[in-house]
């Protein structure tokens, strides 16, 4: 009775909000991280040392202190964001500097041949990036990029440290209530568990999906 009728419903809502906080940050994050690491490998010097800036900043700052000062602290200056808000621009900017690291390295990998070849081709060296490097570049970078999502998912805990409740300032609300903190975060932390193995199943499904026959060893 009392998990049909306490637990079941604020867990649901829990997880849909986790869920709504996950796949934005998760796309604009992945958007943020392939711009930056592609201006840090061929942009230009000024964009290039605003994107390191930018990385080294979102890298080196804890997450936790991000979302203060995009919740609490532009409060100070008249800026306010709704918790939601502030967390989905903080997730997705912290995401995003560690997906540049992946698709940076992932750039650096490709040999500079292909884009003089692309070139002697007639490609622009933007049109040569975006149709042969950066293809190639992101589905290297996948396995990095979808651990940087597993990464996601869990650190969207830290949303309700600034009042957005999802899955895990439910159980906080539920454990407080009832005394009940071992049960309310192992139920949790077990919902947590299936979020990333749905997400690893999908992203294993996605790396055999772009592998190129021939060009890359077989997934073990």
């Amino acid at each position: 009775m009392f998990l049909r009728q306490e637990v079941a419903p604020a867990m649901i809502r829990g997880v849909w909000m986790s869920i709504r906080l996950i796949v934005p940050s998760a796309v604009f994050g992945l958007a943020i991280g392939i711009i930056t690491g592609t201006l840090r490998v061929y942009g230009h010097s000024v964009l290039r040392a605003i994107a390191n800036v930018y990385v080294t900043f979102f890298r080196g700052f804890p997450l936790l202190v991000q979302l203060y000062l995009w919740y609490f602290g532009l409060a100070r200056f008249g800026i306010y964001f709704s918790p939601y808000t502030a967390a989905v621009i903080g997730f997705s900017l912290c995401s995003g500097a560690y997906h540049s690291e992946y698709i940076r390295g992932a750039l650096l990998s490709i040999k500079d041949g292909q884009m003089l070849g692309a070139q002697s081709l007639g490609f622009s060296r933007t049109q040569a990036l975006v149709s042969i490097i950066l293809p190639q570049a992101v589905r290297r970078a996948l396995p990095g990029c979808g651990n940087e999502l597993i990464y996601l998912i869990k650190y969207s805990s830290l949303a309700y440290m600034v009042t957005c409740i999802e899955l895990t300032g439910e159980a906080k609300i539920l454990a407080s209530l009832y005394f009940k903190y071992m049960e309310m975060f192992l139920i949790a932390g077990a919902i947590y568990l299936l979020l990333v193995s749905i997400a690893t199943w999908l992203l294993n499904n996605a790396e055999d999906w772009l592998a190129v026959p021939g060009f890359e060893p077989p997934r073990r």
